[in-house]
Formats: C-alpha cells, structure tokens, sequence
C-alpha cells in the first residue's frame, strides 16, 4: 500500500521540522485534507511550503502556506 507524505520546507527548498507532526495517510485526499486542516499552524511555525509524495515519487509541489495577495 502506498504512503502519502508532505516534506515541509523553507521558500528556499531547505527541509524543516513541521510544527505540526503528520501521520503517515493512506490516501491522497486524507493528506490533502490534513494540510487544508494545518496549514496555518505549519506557515505560522516556520514552514514556507509543501511538498506531496506518494512513497518516494514526488505528486506535486512546492505548494506555498501563504495567501496569496
């Protein structure tokens, strides 16, 4: 079964801890709602944007935790 993870990172790609530890999701949509749910608590502790993988294949990113303005 695949695993779905974020990798959190500063703008410039530099990996950091989340504030916000993730579980390991089953499916893509349980770790794109958790990031809907958390991503105010991960920009506000120092991450800048996201990543998506599923196993070691990337899906999609850098998704910033930022509005845009």
């Amino acid at each position: 079964m695949a695993a779905w993870t974020w990798r959190f990172e500063k703008a410039d790609g530099t990996e950091v801890q989340p504030a916000v530890e993730p579980e390991e999701f089953t499916t893509q949509g349980d770790a794109e709602s958790w990031i809907g749910e958390q991503w105010q608590a991960l920009a506000d502790g120092g991450a800048d944007q996201v990543r998506l993988f599923e196993d070691t294949t990337e899906i999609y990113g850098p998704m910033s935790l930022h509005p845009a303005d």
